[in-house]
This record gives C-alpha cells, structure tokens and sequence, in this order.
C-alpha cells in the first residue's frame, strides 16, 4: 500500500477527526442550507484503500446522514471513485506556505453537475476552511463555506458524531 503520508504530506496533516459547520449558499450570496460536520480523515495501514474519509452530518430539525469516501492514489493525487462521485484530491505546489489542498469532483448520474474545493490547514493545524464551487452546465449553482476545528488524531478511538454542546453559529 502506498504510504500517502510520504507523497502527500499537507494532505497528512488532516489525519483524524474534524468537527464543523458547512453552511449552503445559492449564487447571489443567500443561505440556503446549514449543519454540523463531523469529518474522520484516515491514512489506514493496512486494507486496500490508502485514504479514507467519513462524514458524519447533523441537521437542526433532527436529520442525520454518513458519507463514505474510500480512496486510492495515483500520479500524485488522492482518487475517489464511489457510488456518488468520481474526482480527485492533490497538494497545491504553487503554495509556499504548504497549506493548500485541492479537489475536483464529478457526481456520479449528473455528469454536468462538478465541485471544485479549495482546502487551507493553519498552521498550528488545528483549524482549516473550505469552500466548494458547484458549477452546472458550466454556471455557478451554490456555494459550500465549510470550517473546522481539530479535534483528535487519534481518529480509531472516535466512532461518530458527538455534538453536545457545540455553540450555534452566527
């Protein structure tokens, strides 16, 4: 198994669990959606995928959903191919901070609807912040404004989301 920690190391900086909000917005700026995050980033030893990520979401009115994104690694980036996307994640070279992470992804049944992110870790690695750009049919569609705090490394010792007391966002 390739050792992903060694070819992509800011991507390794985001090993283990992230808690979050990701917050929707339609193309003229307006929030259309909201809810809490809990993200587990792991570089597995063993088993056949070297990256594998699990989002946990939680909405206010009580809704719930898991996403699981297992990955393999090629030509320098991190490849997703599961029943809802295909796409890619790679370091940003050009970055001589080395902070930046950059995604590209398609969903799977709408071929003409496709994500950018762009990625940043602090440097103290304890907070990082995201931002999606959906585009249909070549047109900006939503916007995903996502940020996240450290919680653990230690991502085998956290089994889901835990949300308890977490302040509501502004």
């Amino acid at each position: 198994m390739t050792d992903l920690r060694k070819h992509l190391p800011i991507l390794a900086r985001h090993e283990g669990v992230w808690d979050g909000w990701y917050r929707y917005y339609d193309p003229q700026g307006n929030r259309i959606d909201e809810h809490r995050s809990r993200l587990v980033c792991r570089f597995p030893h063993d088993g056949p995928w070297p990256y594998h990520q699990t989002n946990h979401y939680s909405w206010a009115d009580g809704r719930t959903e898991v996403r699981d994104f297992p990955a393999g690694y090629q030509y320098g980036r991190v490849i997703f191919d599961n029943e809802l996307i295909t796409g890619w994640a790679a370091e940003v070279g050009l970055d001589d901070f080395h902070r930046s992470v950059m995604l590209y992804w398609v969903r799977k049944g709408e071929p003409d609807l496709c994500l950018y992110e762009m990625i940043q870790i602090s440097d103290c690695g304890q907070h990082r912040h995201r931002v999606w750009h959906w585009y249909k049919q070549g047109r900006i569609v939503q916007r995903t404004l996502i940020d996240e705090t450290f919680v653990s490394r230690n991502w085998q010792a956290i089994s889901g989301p835990s949300f308890a007391g977490d302040p509501v966002p502004a």
